[in-house]
């Protein structure tokens, strides 16, 4: 397979090309990633059959391009910060450009990640975040509704690994602060391992019969933010004493959060967001009807986060991933 990974240098991204190597092989098979800063993505390279190019991926000429002879699309591109033109920008018309330069390239297969909390009326949702997912999913469903594209859905919940900016983020403020004030200490998640959205991605890439369909991506089991929180000071050896504010405190957190230089803990858009519960409706198919079971949170964060053998324990669950 010629496949494009636009994303691929992040967090996910990193993890869906390892995976993707492994189960194409390392002959006769085309990994494209492309980025602005290419150098800062070192950590492919040594990976066989990815090639890492230069290019804007809003440039819908150089993108059209770089579709070139591929068989499918995977769109990870996603922001978490930013006002609601920046949002529109990574969310919305991004897939308005990637629907047009598929049809201009011929690629007909694409695999969209979006995120849970989205739903198809985006209007109804509190945040820029959610609002700008769903409006991209529903131009992508728009044009595979027309015949131009097969397109299948991923909406993960908060995704955790060794290099997330998730747990290891809340295991580094417990090291520098004796108590942690929370702002929406009470949002729900069902935290989803790297591993298994990687898996998940790589399986609707390989099997055509997932076209058409949405899936859920959750890990087994439900934890409120405090929860989180509270077990990422515990595995990391800094437990602390978490104070859940009140809306009004937590959201001058988060605005005061907002407005620091740099990329920010959290803003009152994400706040908006956690006001959804980021958990498997069970209305749409999930991992288990991808054949994957979920990992645990309990069982794969405490090798990262402790520093007690956690190559070992990450290779484990690397080897067992996805298998049901």
């Amino acid at each position: 397979m010629n496949l494009l990974i636009l994303g691929g240098t992040g967090f996910v991204g990193s993890a869906l090309c390892e995976k993707l190597v492994q189960h194409l092989g390392d002959e006769g098979s085309r990994i494209v990633v492309p980025s602005r800063r290419p150098q800062r993505a070192a950590h492919l390279r040594t990976l066989p059959t990815v090639e890492l190019v230069q290019a804007d991926v809003h440039d819908e000429a150089q993108l059209t391009r770089l579709m070139a002879g591929c068989d499918a699309v995977v769109n990870l591109v996603a922001i978490l910060h930013g006002d609601a033109a920046a949002f529109h920008r990574a969310h919305v018309a991004l897939p308005q450009t990637i629907a047009r330069a598929c049809a201009a390239a011929g690629v007909r297969r694409l695999v969209q990640v979006s995120a849970l909390g989205v739903s198809d009326d985006a209007a109804s949702l509190p945040s820029n975040y959610l609002r700008s997912k769903a409006e991209g999913e529903a131009v992508l469903r728009a044009a595979a509704a027309a015949g131009s594209m097969e397109l299948t859905v991923l909406r993960p919940s908060v995704i955790f690994g060794a290099r997330d900016r998730f747990m290891n983020v809340f295991a580094q403020l417990q090291r520098l602060a004796p108590i942690v004030p929370l702002a929406g200490a009470g949002a729900q998640f069902q935290p989803v391992w790297v591993e298994n959205v990687a898996e998940a991605i790589t399986r609707c890439l390989l099997d055509p019969t997932t076209a058409g369909h949405t899936y859920e991506c959750a890990g087994p089991a439900v934890y409120t933010l405090a929860d989180l929180v509270l077990l990422a000071g515990r595995w990391s050896g800094h437990p602390r004493w978490v104070l859940a504010l009140p809306d009004a405190l937590g959201r001058l957190q988060a605005r005061l959060m907002g407005l620091m230089p740099g990329e920010p803990l959290m803003s009152p858009d994400n706040l908006d967001s956690m006001s959804v519960p980021n958990v498997a409706t069970g209305r749409l198919p999930g991992l288990g009807d991808l054949g994957i079971t979920p990992a645990d949170l309990k069982a794969v964060v405490p090798g990262y986060l402790g520093g007690q053998d956690s190559a070992a324990r990450t290779e484990a669950w690397r080897m067992g991933a996805g298998r049901g």
